[in-house]
């Protein structure tokens, strides 16, 4: 927020407010979506991963055997052992599955 005021020499001088901080409640500090968490947790990590497309006749599902590169809120990259990478939107990930331990943490 700025605000004016004016200066004992009649021109206006700029000061800069910051609004004060407000302690988030405890549910809200943590993620709101928890599978983007755990995917970040596993990046590099080998998986096999399901998506399903329901309004789709040609393609309705795709399963993808690949590393975790990235994961945000909305989507996954995955690459494939060829080196071919995967932009997937998390509303079409079904589940995932890993040889391997799962790092996780509440």
């Amino acid at each position: 927020m700025v605000q004016y005021y004016w200066h004992p020499g009649g021109y206006p001088q700029q000061q800069q407010m910051t609004p004060p901080s407000v302690p988030l409640p405890a549910a809200r500090r943590q993620e709101e979506s928890y599978i983007e968490n755990i995917l970040r947790m596993n990046k590099g990590k080998l998986g096999t991963f399901y998506f399903t497309f329901e309004h789709s006749k040609e393609h309705n599902s795709i399963v993808i055997t690949g590393y975790v590169e990235a994961a945000g809120r909305d989507h996954v990259i995955l690459s494939d052992p060829n080196g071919k990478r995967y932009l997937m939107l998390m509303i079409y990930f079904d589940y995932a599955t890993f040889d391997e331990e799962i790092n996780y943490s509440l």
